[in-house]
């Protein structure tokens, strides 16, 4: 009775939503806000709801005390967003018996005896068997995590019975997701299992071609306006847009084509411009008046740009942070006139490109985002359970890097599929320590509270935490220097890794080389990379890669490219780029310069109400867990050369002095 009776209060609410839109979301806002300022009115809205006392809040810590707490830095700006609080998850736990376990364990002992992978470490085994329906997996840099998700697939599809259609593998971009694929072919073909290259595509995607999967059979084939003007593209395989480059020049037409849409036909757009600009004010006497491009640079932003590249950018942001720009109300930003300007006239130009982009028949990949998670949770008919069926079991990789956005999609999905009595799992595996996007709005505050947002149901309602810490890729001195420069985060998973390597007579972690500069003193640099080159020679069983070089920023890899011998084998990236790759000796050049002050996004954080920390502060910690991202990239040998001691490399010469 109960179930009939909520269903139709979901068809009702999605209906007067349909209806109504303008209103619905108004409430909807207006209630979102009442519970963001005043706590209280949320406790004993949830004391009405559910007849129970409310439970006693966590205390704020500056690291969590273990796998299962969460952890909080200083006092909140902003009351964070309430999850709903019905469990999406089990109770029951995954069907997986004795035999299953055996059988899986023998097939993998012949496939190590063949040299088809690697035996696997205890810790590893408790993922690849787990049972429980919402896991969450602290990994490590070089926890071995690739290939002991590609056995945990391995046993769900070939042990556990579990149908090929009904898992979706997630994994950061393209290029991840190719190499998944590829491992995933040649492990499945010693177990004799049909899994062909399109059978590979259809199950491990990245999240953006996950939801253009869906986006297909519910939004009728979008034509996306991130891929305009992008040669040899697919509209299913989307890459992940935080490694996109600038944008192309049909997209910028676009937008300036809505910039002058909106100042021609919206008096209050044109005041709020020249307000941004410091321009005279608008002479509306002008039948058609253009309007102006002087580019414009927001406090926090590296480079200026022209309002409309500015908006777009922002845009970006405030939607993958989980607000609704439709719905977003300006004069309740916290900080200066200026940011609240901005986001007014934001907002009134993201209406004329909306209307702009319905006309072309383009949709961005947010929008998709957010149309999915409305029609999701509100049971919409138009979406097929045929689009839903693929993500019954979802095993997430870097999920560190997700944003609210993407939590928003996920909870309507898995919330869709269990109120149609689908049995659902989720399986996220990734590292707080290696989050470093979220310049673009991702968070590693969401996977360490990851039981608010993904709660099970029954007695615990908490994820099964599992940790892999053995690091098979650098020596012990590279791993502490790493774990060193992360003394300075505010809110951390607490974990120590241990390494599986030796260290060897000439190993090292970081060496310092201060007040270098890359320009005057490029000679010097080339001919220790060439050196670097011969050591790596002369040892036994070393990298392919012998050197990564390693730089926040493209200009000083650019000069190094142009001096290399290219036969030698270096590589150079940013750091942002390396995750995920090695090399037995990485040379990182940065000077670790700090990140400016950034008022729009630190009100943009406290309205959003999903996280604890500031904006600024985020970014603060974000540039101490890349300098750890660039250290873990070396195996037995680390250089970092800087012109200034600043930021990491203070942690790291302030350790030295202590030693």
């Amino acid at each position: 009775m109960f179930s009939a009776v909520k269903r139709y209060k979901l068809l009702v609410s999605g209906a007067l939503a349909r209806c109504f839109p303008r209103t619905s979301a108004y409430l909807q806002s207006e209630e979102e806000l009442l519970l963001r300022r005043w706590p209280d009115a949320a406790a004993k809205q949830a004391l009405q709801r559910t007849g129970k006392k409310p439970g006693a809040t966590a205390k704020i810590g500056r690291t969590i005390k273990s796998p299962a707490a969460a952890a909080t830095s200083a006092k909140p700006r902003a009351k964070a967003r309430k999850p709903a609080s019905e469990g999406i998850y089990g109770p029951a736990k995954l069907t997986v018996d004795e035999q299953q376990i055996q059988a899986m364990r023998l097939r993998v002992g012949r496939a190590v005896e063949a040299g088809v992978i690697c035996a696997p470490s205890d810790e590893q085994w408790a993922m690849i068997l787990c049972e429980s329906p919402v896991t969450r997996i602290f990994a490590g840099a070089g926890s071995g995590k690739s290939t002991t998700l590609v056995l945990r697939v391995v046993f769900m599809l070939c042990h556990m019975g579990i149908a090929p259609e009904r898992l979706t593998v997630i994994s950061f971009t393209n290029a991840s997701c190719t190499q998944l694929r590829e491992q995933l072919i040649r492990v499945l073909s010693f177990w004799n299992f049909d899994f062909d290259p399109a059978s590979a595509r259809q199950c491990v995607r990245t999240f953006h071609s996950a939801m253009a999967a869906m986006a297909r059979d519910v939004l009728g084939k979008p034509v996306w306006f991130e891929q305009l003007d992008e040669k040899g593209v697919s509209p299913l395989e989307l890459d992940n847009p935080l490694t996109a480059s600038r944008m192309r020049p049909a997209q910028q037409r676009l937008l300036k084509q809505a910039y002058q849409s909106c100042y021609a036909e919206e008096d209050r757009f044109r005041t709020l411009v020249h307000e941004l600009l410091s321009l005279p004010p608008p002479d509306d006497k002008k039948r058609a008046p253009k309007a102006p491009l002087d580019v414009f640079k927001l406090a926090g932003e590296l480079t200026p740009a022209p309002l409309f590249e500015a908006f777009y950018v922002q845009a970006g942001f405030i939607e993958s942070i989980g607000i609704r720009i439709d719905q977003m109300q300006p004069t309740r930003l916290q900080g200066s006139s200026t940011e609240r300007t901005f986001s007014e006239a934001l907002a009134l130009f993201w209406r004329h490109f909306q209307a702009l982009l319905a006309s072309q028949g383009l949709t961005t990949f947010n929008g998709a985002f957010q149309t999915l998670t409305q029609r999701l949770a509100a049971s919409d008919r138009s979406v097929p359970s045929a689009a839903l069926t693929p993500f019954s079991h979802l095993l997430i990789d870097e999920f560190q890097d997700i944003s609210p956005q993407i939590v928003q999609w996920l909870q309507a999905l898995h919330r869709a599929l269990s109120s149609q009595g689908e049995a659902v799992s989720l399986m996220a595996i990734g590292d707080d320590w290696q989050s470093i996007y979220g310049w673009r709005g991702s968070s590693p505050e969401l996977f360490m509270d990851f039981d608010k947002y993904f709660p099970g149901r029954g007695a615990s309602k908490k994820s099964r935490v599992l940790m892999l810490e053995t690091n098979y890729r650098s020596i012990e001195p590279v791993i502490r220097d790493g774990e060193a420069v992360l003394s300075g985060v505010t809110s951390k998973q607490t974990k120590v890794s241990q390494a599986a390597k030796a260290t060897q007579q000439g190993d090292h972690g970081v060496k310092l080389v201060t007040r270098f500069d890359v320009k005057s003193r490029l000679p010097e640099l080339i001919r220790e990379i060439q050196a670097q080159c011969e050591h790596v020679a002369a040892r036994p069983n070393a990298e392919r890669n012998a050197v990564l070089v390693l730089s926040r920023r493209n200009e000083p890899l650019r000069a190094i490219e142009a001096q290399l011998d290219r036969k030698l084998p270096v590589k150079t990236y940013t750091i942002h780029r390396a995750k995920g790759l090695q090399a037995e000796v990485a040379i990182i050049i940065d000077d670790c310069l700090p990140a400016e002050r950034h008022p729009l996004r630190n009100a943009l954080y406290a309205y959003s109400g999903f996280f604890r920390n500031s904006y600024d502060q985020a970014m603060a910690d974000e540039s101490l867990r890349l300098a750890y991202v660039a250290i873990t990239r070396g195996v037995s040998r680390v250089f970092w050369y800087t012109q200034k001691v600043q930021g990491a490399t203070r942690l790291l010469a302030d350790q030295r002095k202590a030693q």
